[in-house]
């Protein structure tokens, strides 16, 4: 089947990276019979989640790069210091193109504008499909406003091949959101009462994953964009709605690892196979003539440890201090902390430390090969139950429950209940919003989620948890958009406060 390559043309307005002179002729555009029949439009549905698996690498690094996590000691170069240090201006614009995000985003409107048009043998079957592609444009729009605030707005497929009618200006946030909580609209219309897990895995989108998305979305409106009450109201009643939906928190052995990864924790992951495509993670351990010769903190020796990797990213000290706790399971299962000797290093020390492997996406060791295949979570229920603590405080309500469940599985029941000291009191909304920053910070290290969470909070959070941010450039929350952007569509205004850097 000749499959459609009109997606193309998104670059010629969203990307800096293609010319016009290589437009397509508009007779080579149509997709004969591609949009016709069932078949074509479950290729391009499997097709929506090989872009986003493909972006994921960007969705990463935008949203936990610029946090407090990284920029510790590596083995090797040090990757992305400009964005750890949010060393940013126009001629340094990271992303250029919008990060691919808007070729995906025209891919998603194709679908939404040939699906209802096609029969399907289950109705059941093309609506949970038209729910999935709907909330995948809500995640991609609500990505694109958290990094660049205003935004073009484009929810048709792209056909035509003159650049003159290509070009479109940025949409407000307050625009923007609202297209990004009607698609949140359509994606729960859509499902209806239809609950299911598609093909019974936790690799497509779902309805738990739109309304984790919705209780996301109404958090930062309301916090930021001054929705207030009643949109923190909407994201505690979508958040709620969850726990009913065949989720639950995985015991802390049962989540990590190829073998935990369809577990009931995973609202929905990216998925990743051998021979088929490996995620990023490898970037984040090391070489095995770097770590072989070291030790673990327990003494024990890297000798046998299979890797092929590279190192590019290191713990803060401050990463490393906040999870120095031998209690917290968390702190094996998040790290491998690499020492120079054989000594036993129960707390953190710093002339002895070496640096560190990220534990949780580690693969599986094939003969002397090591195969990141792990699933990566793009919501998981941990991620809900957090959430939800955040819209309680918001509501002046009581958020210690939702804290506690997850202190319980990181301390283990046993710990939790021997030591009184481990459950959290609710406090002012002060000491609550950073306890439940806290706590995310330590459940969802190397997720993506960080640099999120503290805007969601408030620039103020940014400001008092990043070193390299603070009230005087607050403009820096938001990237700048690149000038080769800006001269392939005029209508184009530069992100304010980048305009003479």
């Amino acid at each position: 089947m000749k499959k459609y390559i009109s997606i193309l043309l998104v670059a010629v307005f969203f990307s800096s990276c293609e010319s016009e002179l290589e437009l397509t002729s508009p007779s080579e555009l149509t997709a004969a019979g591609f949009w016709d029949t069932e078949n074509g439009a479950r290729a391009a549905h499997t097709g929506l989640y090989a872009n986003l698996r493909g972006s994921y690498n960007n969705l990463f690094l935008l949203g936990e790069m610029r946090s407090d996590i990284w920029g510790g000691p590596t083995f090797e170069t040090l990757a992305d210091e400009n964005l750890i240090k949010s060393d940013i201006t126009t001629t340094t614009a990271p992303f250029g193109g919008w990060a691919g995000l808007y070729g995906n985003i025209h891919k998603v409107n194709d679908f939404l504008k040939n699906v209802p048009n096609i029969s399907f043998t289950s109705v059941a079957d093309k609506n949970h499909l038209m729910g999935q592609a709907y909330g995948l444009r809500a995640l991609y729009y609500y990505t694109l406003l958290k990094t660049w605030g205003d935004v073009p707005i484009s929810l048709e497929p792209v056909t035509n091949v003159d650049p003159s009618s290509l070009g479109k200006a940025r949409s407000s946030q307050n625009e923007v959101m609202t297209q990004i909580k009607a698609d949140i609209t359509a994606s729960l219309s859509a499902f209806g009462s239809n609950n299911s897990f598609y093909q019974n895995t936790r690799v497509y989108w779902s309805k738990a994953a739109t309304l984790a998305l919705k209780g996301d979305v109404y958090i930062w409106s309301g916090n930021l964009l001054g929705g207030g009450a009643a949109d923190f109201n909407e994201a505690k009643a979508a958040l709620q709605q969850i726990a009913s939906l065949d989720v639950s928190l995985a015991p802390s052995s049962g989540l990590w690892g190829v073998a935990n990864e369809n577990n009931k924790e995973f609202i929905f992951a990216l998925q990743y196979k051998q021979n088929e495509a490996s995620n990023i993670y490898n970037s984040f351990t090391g070489r095995g003539t770097e770590i072989n010769p070291k030790f673990d903190d327990k003494g024990i020796a890297m000798t046998s440890f299979v890797i092929a990797g590279s190192n590019r990213y290191g713990q803060s000290e401050k990463t490393i201090l906040l999870l120095d706790d031998n209690k917290d399971s968390r702190k094996d299962l998040t790290f491998i902390r690499l020492y120079k000797d054989n000594l036993v290093y129960p707390t953190y020390n710093a002339t002895k430390y070496f640096g560190n492997i990220l534990n949780k996406f580690l693969g599986r060791v094939a003969g002397t090969e090591r195969i990141f295949e792990n699933d990566v979570p793009i919501y998981r229920y941990a991620d809900v139950v957090l959430l939800l603590a955040e819209a309680k405080n918001l509501l002046n309500e009581d958020p210690s429950t939702e804290i506690n469940d997850i202190r319980k599985r990181a301390y283990g029941i046993a710990n939790y209940n021997a030591n009184p000291t481990l459950a959290y009191v609710n406090g002012t909304k002060l000491d609550n919003t950073n306890a439940i920053l806290n706590e995310r910070y330590k459940e969802f290290i190397g997720e993506g989620k960080r640099w999120w969470d503290l805007r969601r909070a408030g620039n103020s959070f940014v400001f008092s948890n990043v070193s390299y941010l603070s009230p005087a450039n607050e403009y820096k929350l938001l990237l700048p958009i690149t000038s080769d952007m800006m001269g392939r569509n005029p209508l184009l205004v530069q992100t304010p406060g980048y305009t003479n850097n």
